[in-house]
């Protein structure tokens, strides 16, 4: 049988043009997943979660988000013309507030140009409240955990354990605050005084904070106690007890 150069550089093309379709087509799936995911059941609004301890970083996963992550999701929302509202999904029990204060930045930015909505999941207490605080309307369940507007520094002190283990630690340093908070030593007086105004000065500045964009009594939430949903929404800490869904209709209502 004579062999046809002709038929089959046809046949190569042919199979390449088969090829190029299969991806072409699982790219167009592939596009069509990312635009539900990111645009979620109503287009037009962007779904943004927040999950887990909220700290500085740019990363997403294993119980944490990081302010740089979230900030550069706000951020691209923001300047996306398909986009005409944002809502933030928000189930964590807070995290650092300098976190908060940098994700709010972004969120600020954002509200220059869309509507910015919070969706509260089991909880967003603490920094998480603190960035809520920011959006144009906050959604909660009834049993939803809030609030928790205060600060706190942890220092644990296992001299003690140390002494019975005859373990010593000797420390060359700089200045008597240099190695405060380590756990081979008690604080001393000095340090616990300046610890407080530490904790203090932050709070103050959360607490102003949050002030500045709700109405709310701070009698009720000074002592940061965590407050259900239900009771949020009678303080004025919450717009509207509903699930994701009726914050992203409510996006799409502001816009």
């Amino acid at each position: 049988m004579d062999h046809d150069p002709i038929r089959d550089d046809h046949r190569g093309k042919r199979d390449l043009l088969i090829i190029t379709g299969i991806i072409v087509a699982v790219a167009a799936v592939a596009l069509a997943v990312y635009v539900f995911q990111e645009y979620y059941p109503q287009m037009g609004v962007r779904v943004i979660r927040i999950d887990g301890v909220i700290v500085t970083g740019d990363y997403y996963g294993g119980g944490y988000t990081g302010s740089e992550y979230a900030g550069r999701r706000i951020r691209d929302a923001a300047d996306d013309p398909m986009v005409d509202a944002i809502v933030l999904r928000i189930n964590s029990p807070g995290g650092t507030p300098s976190a908060a204060q940098e994700i709010i930045a972004d969120m600020k930015y954002a509200r220059i140009k869309k509507p910015v909505v919070v969706s509260m999941g089991d909880i967003a207490a603490s920094s998480a409240y603190y960035i809520s605080a920011y959006a144009d309307r906050i959604y909660a369940s009834p049993d939803t955990l809030t609030g928790g507007i205060g600060t706190s520094w942890t220092f644990v002190d296992i001299s003690r354990w140390m002494e019975q283990e005859n373990l010593t630690v000797e420390v060359v340093k700089s200045g008597a605050m240099k190695d405060m908070g380590a756990e081979y030593r008690p604080l001393s007086p000095d340090e616990r005084t300046y610890a407080g105004e530490l904790v203090n000065a932050s709070f103050e500045r959360f607490m102003a904070d949050v002030l500045a964009e709700r109405d709310i009594d701070r009698s009720m939430i000074e002592d940061a106690r965590v407050i259900r949903g239900e009771e949020a929404v009678r303080l004025g800490m919450v717009d509207a007890l509903g699930n994701l869904y009726d914050a992203i209709d409510g996006a799409r209502a502001l816009a």
